[in-house]
């Protein structure tokens, strides 16, 4: 069983779907019973998902924008009555969908929450904070429509390493195995030469590392470095072009993961209150210590501040322990395939997906699989069968959560991405094979403690009585039940129960 419930600010993202704390006030509110009845037919099954979604929107028609009503202005008896009834809410694992220009409105949210989205995902390399305000009041009346948790992460955007610009405004076609510099003159670039702003490029570049430009359409090896300069060979020929992205896939940068940008961001998403935020560009465990005290720094009085999901997407990850330490700072993981890819060969990726995975399992840390899951579905209705093959893939191998990028946020059918994620999440987890391969794959303990035994012993008398759910309590849980005055959705656990971790007995938990 899954646990990833949504909105979180103490613990995980996510819980148990039939244990979910809720709430956008400062009282709890009484658990909702779910049906675990089987769906009919997938035509049966949309169209009873599109029905609902069709009903809802009309019997909210007041809450339509978040600058016009406020929360709780939203009343709960609009909702439909069965509109837990659907399979939407059978599933266990969880939905990240990224809010953008496709799914700003109170309308589409809607419809994508009851599509199957479980967080949502604010993207603030782009837009302005206002509309991150706006569209996180939004999910709020959501929230509080359903009386379910929704949970919200503000993603940072990271360093943005690029080259300079050229005197040709088209750019520059280089040839293979010319050789090019990239160095610290400002001086606009020619077919021999560009600025590259980023001194700590150029100080932890050695002789054979790759430099890759623009996503890797242009791929350099360098062939002698000076001061202030680097001489690359052109291994990869192409069009190089003003402010095209750098990435670095044999260097470990010697900078903070927080750009100034980033800081400012971090402070607002503190202020309006997320429940996670995702750090880009982490290069070591440092990166997630540097992160987590600024965070506390911000207000050292709050009981429950916002979790970090640390986004891999860089090879210095899995250098030595790295990896290990960096999950065991972290309160989640983010398989950032995008730039993994990048700076990655493809044949490693979906290896490097499966040893991420299997450390956040075995350290009982959530983990969300995230970019190009549902690509084609921007401008197609369905994705390819390719796509459908990866999601399921990725919950075979045991994460906890999957992700949309622009095919929530830009594309031209966001609400269908949503429902055909989750309907592969249902077909997924009623296929025997899946509880089989979690169970095949279940984290061994060897910690040798009596929490560790007892989680095993009552996850054995769980699984032989079939018990819907089981409730750990510590006495580390009485100073959180005892602050009635908390947002109760900001304690939520966020992990898989087949793990049967340590993490689980010992980390406090909000139940309503």
């Amino acid at each position: 069983m899954k646990l990833f419930a949504a909105t979180l600010s103490s613990l995980s993202v996510f819980a148990t779907h039939a244990f979910s704390p809720i709430g956008v006030t400062t009282t709890t509110r009484p658990i909702i019973a779910t049906s675990t009845a089987l769906g009919g037919t997938m035509d049966a099954y949309d169209a009873q998902m599109k029905a609902m979604a069709a009903a809802a929107a009309s019997g909210g028609g007041a809450a339509t924008s978040a600058a016009a009503v406020p929360v709780a202005a939203v009343p709960v008896a609009d909702r439909p009555d069965n509109f837990k009834s659907s399979p939407r809410w059978r599933k266990k694992t969880k939905q990240l969908a990224t809010l953008g220009p496709a799914s700003s409105s109170f309308e589409m949210i809607e419809k994508l929450f009851l599509a199957g989205a479980d967080v949502f995902r604010l993207n603030f390399s782009h837009g302005e904070h206002a509309q991150k305000k706006e569209l996180l009041d939004i999910i709020r009346q959501v929230e509080a429509k359903y009386d379910h948790p929704i949970a919200i992460l503000g993603d940072l955007q990271g360093p943005k390493l690029r080259v300079g610009q050229f005197e040709n405004p088209d750019g520059e076609l280089l040839q293979a195995g010319q050789t090019f510099r990239l160095d610290l003159d400002e001086t606009p670039g020619t077919n021999q030469r560009v600025l590259l702003p980023h001194p700590e490029i150029i100080e932890a570049s050695e002789v054979g590392h790759v430099l890759l430009i623009d996503d890797g359409k242009v791929k350099f090896e360098v062939i002698g470095t000076g001061p202030g300069y680097l001489d690359c060979n052109v291994v990869v020929p192409g069009m190089i072009k003003d402010r095209k992205g750098v990435n670095t896939p044999d260097s470990i940068l010697e900078i903070s993961c927080l750009t100034p940008k980033d800081r400012i961001d971090l402070e607002y998403m503190l202020g309006i209150g997320v429940d996670w935020i995702a750090l880009s560009f982490v290069q070591r465990p440092e990166d997630i210590v540097e992160i987590k005290r600024l965070i506390m720094e911000y207000d050292p009085q709050n009981v429950c501040p916002p979790h970090v999901m640390a986004k891999i997407e860089k090879p210095s990850c899995f250098v030595g322990d790295s990896l290990e330490k960096i999950v065991e700072l972290c309160d989640g993981i983010m398989v950032a395939r995008g730039d993994l890819g990048v700076e990655c060969a493809p044949e490693d990726v979906p290896i490097l997906q499966k040893t991420i995975i299997d450390e956040c399992r075995a350290q009982g840390k959530p983990s969300v699989v995230a970019t190009q899951m549902m690509e084609s579905m921007i401008e197609s209705p369905t994705p390819t069968r390719a796509e459908a093959s990866d999601a399921a893939t990725a919950l075979y191998d045991g994460a906890d959560a999957v992700m949309l990028s622009a095919e929530s946020a830009a594309g031209m059918y966001p609400e269908e991405s949503v429902l055909m994620q989750q309907r592969i999440i249902n077909r997924v987890e009623g296929d025997p094979h899946y509880s089989t391969y979690l169970q095949n794959n279940r984290p061994k303990i060897t910690d040798g403690s009596s929490a560790s035994a007892i989680i095993l012993a009552a996850r054995s008398v769980a699984r032989h009585i079939g018990a819907k759910c089981r409730l750990h309590a510590s006495l580390q849980m009485i100073p959180f039940i005892t602050r009635s005055s908390i947002r109760s959705s900001q304690f939520s656990a966020f992990s898989q129960a087949s793990r049967a971790s340590p993490w689980e007995a010992g980390r406090p938990v909000r139940r309503p």
